[in-house]
């Protein structure tokens, strides 16, 4: 007798450009809980590329998400995630049963320096710890 595989959860950032904060989140997921977690991130406004003073603070402690793109929010994305993590985008992001939904009040890093950024990026580590340590324990 073999034990069916446990299905990973998966968790969706979204943010307006997702350009800063749902990739730092992204980042921080997927390097914290590693294979565990499906991570996704999207906006509802996409930019074209990501936020460099992201990617420097993320840089600084060693997650790279300098190859991450910024995608357009669909309902299929929501549909398939089973927490959804919203960091200011108001209503854009559609809402379906059954589903896990939090609102992480963040600054958000848009037109902002790096030391600016840094308390935001650590501020999304802790709240990404505490949101593994629920949904994927180690």
């Amino acid at each position: 007798m073999t034990d069916a595989p446990v299905a990973r959860p998966a968790v969706l950032f979204v943010c307006v450009h997702n350009a800063g904060r749902s990739q730092m989140a992204a980042g921080w997921l997927q390097h914290l809980a590693g294979d565990r977690v499906e991570v996704l991130s999207a906006g509802s406004e996409p930019k074209d590329q990501i936020n460099p003073v992201a990617v420097a603070a993320m840089a600084e402690v060693g997650v790279d998400i300098a190859g991450a793109q910024p995608r357009v929010l669909t309902t299929e994305a929501v549909r398939d995630s089973d927490v959804v993590v919203t960091m200011g985008c108001g209503d854009a992001c559609p809402v379906f049963p059954g589903k896990r939904y939090e609102d992480w009040e963040l600054t958000d890093p848009a037109g902002r320096g790096l030391d600016e950024v840094r308390p935001i990026r650590d501020d999304i580590r802790r709240r990404v710890e505490r949101l593994v340590a629920e949904i994927a324990p180690a």
